[in-house]
Formats: structure tokens, sequence, C-alpha cells
């Protein structure tokens, strides 16, 4: 079975609190992009997991695909062998979620494979276990997140047939980096109102995470400050990763940027 796990955007990003769990309490609303991964999974002999493309950090026992399956072998003891091939294509530790896209598209791939016919509220469920992120990809639609993010309700964003811009300078920002810059507090306007009026966003729509980050690096506001020149009606950074995205009403030219920074272009 082979699926394309996609990246997401954040329009906004407020760190509103510190729960008792040692997470966040975040208000965000979370958008997918074009950009993909290709995940395969098939029948195995034995369970086994490959990657190729973009290198993958960490140990094979903290993959979010793996984790999930064994997740779901917890409650269903009996499930078969399978062969997983990721080929990774979206930077990590750059916001865009693609490591919770792997998982979550993991989630869904295995309910079809092994005919469980598990609705989208149990995925997600299972989805949050692995990651704040997860339960987004479950549905994959415009959404409003809250909590630590795992509480959806649906956003009302159009974004339909505007562009988007990404540049990532080659840098990776740990989530226990972000949060150790930023002190958690109420926004002054609530993330719904400022939605609603996108003459508002380059003033009102705020990421939380700009402002520790752009002091230790520098070079990532200064993507900002380009993308906002070429004529963007928004630029942000997307989640607490290093990417920056702009967004446009007509196909951006692309400027020239150094050539370890990984850009991306497309009509939504």
């Amino acid at each position: 079975m082979l699926s394309f796990p996609n990246a997401k955007i954040n329009l906004g990003l407020h760190v509103t609190g510190k729960r008792k769990d040692g997470y966040h309490e975040i208000e965000t609303c979370m958008v997918p992009i074009p950009l993909f991964d290709a995940l395969e999974i098939i029948p195995g002999k034995k369970t086994e997991f490959q990657s190729t493309g973009l290198p993958i950090p960490g140990k094979e026992a903290d993959n979010l695909i793996l984790k999930g399956l064994k997740l779901m072998r917890k409650d269903f003891n009996d499930l078969p062998h399978v062969h997983i091939h990721l080929h990774k294509n979206i930077p990590m530790g750059a916001g865009l979620g693609g490591g919770s896209a792997d998982g979550a598209y993991a989630l869904n791939s295995f309910n079809t494979l092994f005919d469980l016919h598990l609705e989208s509220w149990f995925l997600e469920d299972y989805a949050a276990q692995l990651g704040s992120d997860c339960p987004f990809f479950i549905e994959n639609t415009p959404k409003i997140a809250t909590g630590r993010g795992e509480i959806l309700e649906p956003a009302d964003v159009d974004l339909k047939e505007k562009w988007i811009l990404l540049i990532n300078p080659s840098i990776h920002i740990g989530t226990k980096e972000a949060y150790q810059g930023l002190t958690p507090q109420k926004p002054v306007k609530s993330l719904k109102d400022v939605l609603q009026d996108r003459s508002t966003w380059k003033e009102n729509l705020v990421n939380d995470f700009e402002r520790s980050i752009f002091e230790k690096y520098p070079q990532i506001k200064e993507i900002k400050d380009k993308l906002y020149g070429q004529g963007a009606f928004y630029s942000a950074m997307s989640g607490s990763g290093a990417t920056v995205f702009g967004l446009f009403e007509t196909e951006p030219t692309i400027v020239t940027w150094p050539e370890d920074y990984f850009t991306f272009k497309a009509q939504l």
C-alpha cells in the first residue's frame, strides 16, 4: 500500500501555558500543504523498516511509524508482519510536521491493510499518543488545534489557488530548544478572530516561537523579511522549526538562496 504523507504549516501559534504533564497548552491553525514523503507498507515475512531520501536522525525504535504499529498491536495482537519503506523528502526539525504525518499516515495505512475498520476518532486517539501534531494528519484538513495540539475543530480558512514558497536554511531546531526561549502567555487577540480578516494577518497573526528563535538565528528572520520583499501577503515561521513560508496571490519568483537552503514552491 502506497501513500504520500504531506507537510503542514501553522497560521499563528500561541503557547498559552505549561501543563502538569510536561506539555504546553497551544493554540494554532494547521493547514496541509502539497510537500510529500512517500510511504509504502506491504505484507512481509518479518516486520522491518527502511528509509531512503533525507537521513532520519535518532534510533529506529523512536520512529513514529513503528511506534504506531506497536500501539495497534497492543489492541490487535495478531496483526501480521509488514515491510515498511519510507522515502523522506520533508525536512526534519523544520516545523513542517513531516514525522507526525508519517506516523498518522501509517496508522491510516495499517487500518486499511489490516481491515480494522477503525473510525477517524479512534485513529486520532492512537495518533495523540504518538505526538501532538499527529492527530491533525488523520483527516488532514485545515484545523484549529488547542490543548497540546490534539483537540481539533474545523478552521474557516481557504487558501485555494494561493501560492506558497517555503525556505528552510538547513537549520535543525529541536522542540526542546524552541521551548527553552519561550514564556507562555495568553494572546492579545483571539486566533479565530484574526484568521477571519486576512488584511490583518501580517500584524496580528503571530508565531510565539519567532522572537527567541530570530534572536538566536537572525538568518531565519532575514528569510521572512525577503519573502515580504517579494510580495507575500503573509509570511511566518512554521511551528517551532526553522522553515519560513510566504503566501502569495500569484506565483512568486524564487530569488537566489544559498545552495544548502531547501526551497519549495507550489499552488495550494
